[in-house]
């Protein structure tokens, strides 16, 4: 008798595609985005990638709104500030996060929002995000 194990069912962390739902890491007012295109790549983004994303989900005071009845409309360009997948470092170490966290810019490639949230990496600063890094809480 074959009895099935946990890593059977063990979730498969794999490049940001079309249709993943991104987490929104600044004070923008949107809350949840869908990525539309990754912007770099074939597969999929990574860390310090630019997509192209539709909200979601939005405050309804910030600068990224959502109208009455409007379910998806608004597109934005943002750049993915922590993923899921694994990402090897120089020094032989290797970094992931729980979750895809997304920042939004607009289209000089400056972030929409004045605070970001939660921890980011230095890979930010190989991909010239340097206005994003500068508004980090912390940097990893």
């Amino acid at each position: 008798m074959h009895q099935a194990g946990f890593n059977q069912y063990k979730q498969q962390r794999t490049f940001i595609q079309m249709g993943s739902i991104l987490k929104v890491v600044d004070n923008s007012g949107s809350k949840k985005v869908m990525c539309i295109q990754a912007l770099k790549g074939r597969k999929g983004a990574r860390l310090g990638d630019k997509v192209v994303v539709s909200v979601k989900e939005a405050l309804s005071g910030g600068k990224v709104r959502m109208e009455k009845g409007e379910k998806s409309k608004r597109v934005y360009y943002g750049v993915v500030v922590r993923a899921a997948m694994q990402r090897g470092r120089c020094d032989g170490s290797e970094i992931k996060f729980d979750d895809n966290a997304v920042v939004l810019i607009n289209k000089q490639g400056e972030p929409i929002g004045t605070r970001v949230f939660g921890p980011n990496t230095h890979e930010l600063r190989k991909k010239k995000h340097l206005k994003i890094l500068s508004l980090a809480e912390n940097i990893v």
